[in-house]
């Protein structure tokens, strides 16, 4: 079914073109090289994999229930409007605010995608071109997941959210070539990182645990890259050129923050934009969700650099600038150890089913036998 027809709410701007700005940048400079990017590449590389084997779609998930979302973490909890809704209808929200999460997350990829790629054209340094371009098969393996959770197991998708498209447009337009690394590798990721990470270690559900511990790991390695490509970059900055990349980061960390409402969900339930906005304000799971997402922004922003007086004051708003501290390594080998102990265990299972099948295989096989053995005996004996 093509996807215009399972949209909650038609797309606009389909296709939405952003005019390409900046250079494309040719390196004629083959042997050298940063040797930690160069190692980066190296694992993206060697940690390449296909979203058809890995992934069990086998795996069966209720749309109505797909994440195992507990009532609480909704906004219409505990409001008049929830006391309203049947089983039926509640089990409808789920379906749309899953829906409206992987949607985000599929035209995320989508964007990525897009920006990777971009860098590999824009980005001076062979090394880093390199990287991107095992990142945009990442980005387009991720898209083409998502985009398949979504029609096969959910049966509805969201359009692009217009805070998440405003800062895709606005580091797609900026002719200067660090900015799809500021934009999408350190404040889009980093934001999908935290957002997936939630999901995966609170889901009961196999399915969509899978795909985001698998996507995780690849993500973490794009966030490394960001951070090495720009701390290197960001050294050799004017203070008056620091300070213009840290106004694109706190405009980008202001939308990213409010883009995760959800109100076009509440909207489709007959709710009024402006109640649903003030609902999903007072929601204290959301709050704690929107703190939490900038668990990996915040450290990732003050290793390249950017720490000035202003910025530290906009994450002093948002209640999220102790998180400056987080240790962003721990967190990326936390995520390749998850996907690695994940493997681990549905290999596992694989072969103790293989063994069990081949043993009862045997098994058959032997009674088979022993029965033929005994009907011929028998015939001979009359004979």
């Amino acid at each position: 079914m093509p996807t215009h027809d399972l949209y909650a709410n038609p797309p606009s701007n389909s296709p939405w073109e952003v005019p390409a700005t900046g250079s494309a940048r040719f390196s004629w400079e083959y042997d050298d090289g940063r040797d930690r990017l160069l190692a980066l590449y190296q694992r993206g590389k060697d940690k390449q994999w296909d979203g058809q084997t890995r992934i069990d779609w086998d795996l069966e998930v209720d749309p109505y229930d797909a994440l195992g979302t507990p009532e609480e973490a909704m906004s219409l909890y505990g409001t008049k409007y929830w006391d309203k809704l049947s089983d039926k209808d509640k089990g409808e929200l789920r379906r749309h605010y899953a829906s409206w999460q992987f949607s985000q997350f599929l035209h995320g990829e989508q964007g990525a995608m897009i920006c990777a790629a971009r860098i590999v054209e824009s980005v001076p340094d062979l090394d880093a071109k390199f990287y991107s371009a095992t990142q945009t098969m990442d980005e387009a393996r991720h898209a083409e997941i998502y985009g398949r959770f979504l029609h096969e197991k959910i049966g509805l998708v969201y359009p692009i959210n217009d805070n998440l498209q405003s800062l895709l447009g606005d580091t797609l337009r900026d002719s200067r070539w660090d900015m799809p690394y500021l934009g999408m590798q350190v404040l889009i990721e980093g934001l999908a990182l935290a957002a997936f990470g939630m999901i995966r270690d609170t889901t009961n559900k196999p399915l969509p645990k899978q795909i985001l511990t698998y996507v995780m790991q690849d993500e973490a390695r794009h966030v490394a890259f960001g951070r090495m490509a720009l701390r290197d970059y960001y050294k050799q900055l004017t203070d008056a050129e620091l300070r213009e990349r840290e106004e694109f980061v706190i405009e980008g960390c202001y939308l990213m923050r409010d883009r995760l409402r959800g109100v076009e969900v509440l909207e489709n339930f007959g709710i009024p934009r402006a109640e649903a906005e003030a609902l999903s304000e007072r929601s204290e799971f959301l709050q704690l969700f929107r703190k939490l997402l900038f668990s990996r922004i915040v450290p990732c922003v003050k290793d390249i650099g950017l720490w000035g007086k202003r910025l530290q004051q906009a994450y002093v708003d948002m209640g999220v600038l102790e998180m400056g501290d987080a240790n962003l390594d721990l967190l990326m080998a936390q995520d390749e150890e998850l996907a690695e102990q994940l493997d681990a265990e549905r290999f596992a299972a694989e072969e103790r089913e293989r063994v069990a099948e081949v043993a009862a295989a045997v098994r058959s096989g032997s009674g088979e036998h022993e029965g033929e053995g005994e009907g011929e005996g028998e015939g001979e004996g009359e004979g």
